[in-house]
């Protein structure tokens, strides 16, 4: 995995080959029972996930974290969608004006391995230093983690059928 910070620009770009075809990562990112299984830092379920993933749909996410508090509510809205290949989408707490914008792609590398890159833009040099603080690219590769184990299992289950 390559994690690109960059605090002139406001920008983190995560990217990893993973070994799962595009249209499993896709569908892993596009619907609420699987987006549960793999979001977020590792001890940190998504224990609110509402999704209305279509371009101009909202979602809103919130997390429990490991002493069992929840985490404040965050979302936004899904602003351009391609399948198998592009999400866009805005986020933030709520409550809050700042909002990221997260761009990740899907790039077929060879047969059944993804390039997945992650590209978030903060709004702010403020809301850029405070999540890179907290350990923002950190955290998404914890959650990456959990996505390849979830996207394994959808491959495996894809390819006995």
């Amino acid at each position: 995995m390559t994690v690109t910070q960059s605090a002139n620009d406001r920008e983190v770009v995560i990217t990893r080959v993973i070994d799962a075809p595009a249209h499993v990562l896709f569908l892993a990112y596009s619907r609420p029972d699987y987006v549960k299984q793999w979001f977020g830092p590792k001890g940190w379920p998504l224990t609110t996930c509402e999704m209305d993933f279509r371009v101009g749909g909202r979602f809103r996410f919130g997390m429990t974290g490991p002493d069992g508090a929840a985490g404040p509510p965050f979302g936004g809205e899904y602003l351009e969608i391609v399948a198998d290949r592009k999400i866009v989408y805005d986020n933030g707490f709520e409550g809050s004006d700042e909002k990221m914008v997260v761009t990740i792609t899907y790039e077929d590398v060879e047969a059944g391995k993804t390039l997945l890159t992650i590209h978030t833009l903060f709004s702010s040099d403020e809301m850029y230093a405070q999540h890179v603080g907290w350990g923002y690219a950190q955290g998404v590769e914890s959650g990456m983690e959990q996505l390849i184990a979830l996207a394994r299992d959808l491959a495996a289950a894809e390819g006995a059928r």
